[in-house]
């Protein structure tokens, strides 16, 4: 098979769905390369990297499909990165992204390492974006200079929080009609968008009918 080339940016998805060029074959939709389900976890990864592994020395797109409620926002951060040094271990083949039902939180993480143009969601599908997550109680008690090290601390990861936010945000919303302020607004409160609601504003590339 020819090495893959994404579709033009901008290119449309007439009547709501991807067009037949840019969406992933129905083989893949039934069969996908690798099956990511359930919390966003130590687990999820080993399947992602195992998946990784047997499909070297194959051919054709690499097709993940996940489904979840979320997990750990750090193990989607090293998702993120373990799907970016996938396309170096399987150079030429296309990694597409396919959300089934629920892609909330860690699993919105995911779905950012991978360009719009190769992103897509079944009809029933819903998402969920937030912001970063932190529950702490801090006590304070005794000479306040020795307290300092420990406001510092806690200053310094939220800060560190942030910036982490900012990057991710700003590779989830790459090709899109989103705007880095709206999302930090709505995802302050949680923002759920519907399969139609991510098509409209560009999150992803297509609709995969299911009905």
């Amino acid at each position: 098979m020819a090495d893959y080339e994404p579709p033009a940016a901008g290119s449309p998805s007439a009547g709501g769905q991807a067009s037949s060029a840019a969406a992933p074959a129905r083989e893949l939709v039934h069969n996908p390369t690798i099956r990511l389900h359930g919390t966003v976890d130590d687990a999820m990864l080993d399947t992602f990297l195992d998946g990784v592994a047997r499909a070297e020395g194959g051919q054709g797109p690499v097709a993940v499909e996940v489904c979840t409620l979320g997990g750990d926002a750090e193990v989607g951060r090293r998702m993120v990165l373990e799907v970016g040094l996938a396309r170096e271990r399987l150079p030429g083949r296309r990694l597409i992204f396919i959300g089934k039902t629920i892609v909330y939180s860690a699993g919105v993480t995911i779905m950012s390492a991978f360009p719009h143009e190769d992103r897509f969601v079944t009809s029933d599908g819903v998402f969920l974006i937030h912001c970063r997550q932190l529950e702490k109680t801090v006590e304070l008690s005794g000479p306040m200079r020795g307290s300092m090290p420990l406001v510092e601390s806690l200053c310094r990861q939220l800060k560190l929080g942030c910036e982490m936010e900012i990057q991710g945000f700003r590779r989830l919303i790459a090709g899109s009609e989103i705007e880095m302020e709206e999302v930090l607004d709505k995802g302050l409160h949680n923002w759920y968008l519907t399969a139609e609601d991510a098509l409209e504003r560009r999150l992803i590339a297509g609709i995969i009918d299911c009905d």
